[in-house]
């Protein structure tokens, strides 16, 4: 049993060491700041399934402030700890009668939030000068797409990934 436990805790460092490298690669390309995280919830779930509850929490935890501490594009790092949680939350989610709502709301409510504290917290203009060049239209696009593309993800994050 204990040998069991001593390999769980280990595929999960070695899984976070993965993620904390796959976040780190974001600063190198623009379009991985939306990409990196994605790919780190994705191994979360695999994290999930593999090591479990308990584990995957702590994971994310990990994950989450490395990134913040180490991660060249702070954008990105605060995606993953906005949104690195959702893979435990949506079992919850998945069994409410308005499910769907809620994770509309939730997505959008984390998303907006985010911003508001890289912006007006911790003084990050540079992604108000990013967006003001964009313009409205475009901002609006980019927020429909992102919750276009964190419904691909709910579909995905609902498979099986692998069997255990």
């Amino acid at each position: 049993m204990r040998n069991n436990q001593a390999r769980v805790i280990a595929l999960g460092g070695m899984m976070a060491a993965v993620a904390v490298v796959i976040m780190c690669l974001g600063g190198m390309i623009p379009l991985a700041t939306f990409i990196c995280p994605i790919l780190c919830i994705m191994l979360e779930q695999f994290v999930l399934q593999m090591c479990g509850s308990r584990i995957g929490w702590a994971w994310y935890g990990a994950v989450a402030i490395l990134s913040v501490l180490t991660g060249p594009d702070k954008e990105a790092a605060a995606v993953f700890a906005v949104l690195g949680y959702y893979p435990m939350l949506k079992p919850c989610l998945d069994r409410m009668k308005l499910g769907l709502l809620v994770k509309v709301l939730l997505f959008n409510a984390v998303i907006v939030l985010m911003y508001w504290v890289l912006i007006r917290l911790l003084g990050m203009d540079q992604i108000v000068s990013d967006y003001e060049q964009l313009g409205e239209a475009m901002t609006a696009v980019m927020l429909i797409l992102g919750n276009m593309t964190f419904f691909m993800l709910d579909k995905v994050l609902g498979k099986r990934l692998c069997r255990r």
